[in-house]
């Protein structure tokens, strides 16, 4: 019998994906998803959730940051965050704004100041902006504030340690998750093969003191605060729990906040679906914003026309 409960409860999730699929997709709609992963990993963390997107017409750019995924080069060659986001900040350069597709920036964790940079410099780009279980700073919460208040929460490192690249007199230059930490806090709600592939492909991370973060990520209601943004939680998160969630909503409300049940930090493992279906309301959403906005333009331009 629970057997058959738990059949009928995916099937439902199945169904309510493909309603809500066919109601953008079929719409003749389609958007451009700029994947960004979190530190120590890469764009092979998106693998099920590109793989859906694309599946359904939508086009799908999943980027490895600096010295992430295939990425060849090291944490080393970083100094600073704009070297760290300097592979997402170029993609951006060379991306344009059209009508008939959104351009929709979702981040996972670290990922998250990564594309608050990217909304403050690209805000005409962007139609959307989506936080996925990350830090979410804005004009009124600063990185500064907000990395410190993150941190404090986080649980015991287990197994995890530092690399000192300038010395061991000298704050460290880099981290390395252990495979403890993984199984413990980050993949302990994902398939075990995920965890496998985590233990092969996750890398060492960059680190950087607050005061780089503050230098480089400063946000204003001008450009950041023009851009639709996004905040989904993962309910069993214990990496970015309820306490630093709720403080950045509180903080730093979004235009939309969608909790995702039963998942754990690593939500693109644990809840592929339910991530791919909140990802396409997003879109459905920023379209109706995107019309909105056309139509005000244009009932602006017909007002001026008529006045003349």
């Amino acid at each position: 019998m629970m057997k058959r409960s738990i059949i009928f409860v995916d099937l439902i999730s199945i169904l309510c994906l493909i309603f809500i699929i066919s109601s953008v997709v079929g719409a003749g709609k389609s958007s451009h998803f700029v994947l960004v992963h979190r530190n120590g990993h890469g764009a092979w963390s998106w693998y099920k959730v590109a793989t859906m997107l694309q599946s359904y017409g939508h086009n799908v750019t999943a980027i490895d940051l600096t010295a992430s995924g295939i990425d060849p080069r090291q944490t080393t060659d970083i100094h600073s965050p704009a070297d760290y986001y300097k592979p997402l900040m170029d993609l951006m350069m060379h991306l344009t704004n059209k009508d008939d597709q959104n351009l929709i920036l979702v981040a996972h964790t670290m990922g998250g100041p990564a594309i608050s940079k990217a909304m403050e410099t690209f805000p005409h780009l962007i139609d959307a902006a989506v936080f996925v279980a990350a830090p979410m700073p804005g004009p009124s919460l600063n990185i500064s504030t907000l990395l410190p208040k993150a941190l404090a929460t986080l649980p015991p490192q287990l197994d995890n340690y530092y690399i000192y690249g300038n010395g061991p007199d000298n704050p460290p230059t880099a981290s390395v998750y252990g495979p403890k930490y993984l199984a413990t806090y980050m993949y302990q709600f994902c398939p075990p093969e995920d965890l496998t592939l985590a233990y092969t492909l996750v890398r060492p991370e960059p680190e950087f003191t607050v005061e780089q973060f503050s230098k480089e990520i400063v946000l204003t209601n001008e450009k950041y605060g023009t851009v639709f943004r996004v905040f989904i939680a993962a309910e069993e998160d214990v990496l970015v729990g309820k306490e630093i969630v709720n403080y950045m909503l509180v903080n730093n409300r979004p235009d939309k906040v969608i909790w995702i049940k039963g998942s754990g930090h690593m939500v693109m493992f644990s809840k592929p679906i339910d991530l791919v279906k909140a990802l396409l309301r997003v879109a459905s959403l920023s379209y109706r914003n995107k019309e909105a906005a056309n139509y005000l333009r244009s009932a602006k331009v017909a007002d001026l026309r008529s006045a003349v």
